[in-house]
């Protein structure tokens, strides 16, 4: 595969995004229930930012920057401020083992770290692709809880958070 284009999000992306996202979704079951308004989804109250690979006219995968809630920057050891949360991060089914999601990732450490924030995320003990992207990426695992719904398989979410390494930050 090409390298994917990857640019801001625009209004009239959120059609192919949402496509993409279904894909996701019954590939692997994420987001963990399926949104009544799925482009509200991709759009969180909070949201700074939003990027979307392309291969053409299809999106292989987006990534999302929101602002960090006291809850995650507590479990951070941080203060809301100084950071900015990772979200809505996903590759298609034809984009996995490509690099769609490390650049995605990669595209929204560099925006952060430009505006002088702390990346911090939250992913599901269920995610370990995920988990195993952003431990490549040299994130650490900083806290776990339980989360307040259940997975498809019917399991209390086990929640994750991890910080991006300290050297990303400026």
């Amino acid at each position: 595969m090409d390298d994917p284009e990857i640019r801001r999000r625009r209004d009239d992306d959120l059609k192919a995004c949402v496509e993409a996202l279904a894909t996701v979704y019954e590939a692997d079951r994420y987001p963990a229930r399926w949104p009544d308004d799925p482009a509200g989804w991709l759009t969180p109250d909070g949201l700074l930012d939003a990027w979307a690979a392309w291969d053409g006219t299809c999106v292989l995968g987006h990534v999302a920057l929101t602002r960090t809630g006291r809850a995650m920057a507590a479990e951070a050891g941080l203060v809301p401020d100084e950071l900015v949360s990772v979200s809505r991060l996903f590759a298609t089914a034809s984009a996995r083992r490509s690099g769609v999601a490390t650049a995605l990732l990669a595209t929204a450490v560099a925006a952060a770290t430009a505006d002088g924030l702390r990346p911090v995320l939250e992913v599901e003990d269920g995610g370990a692709a995920a988990v195993r992207l952003y431990e490549r990426a040299g994130w650490r695992l900083v806290s776990s809880r339980e989360g307040d719904w259940t997975t498809a398989d019917g399991r209390t979410a086990l929640l994750h958070t991890y910080l991006a390494p300290a050297g990303e930050a400026r």
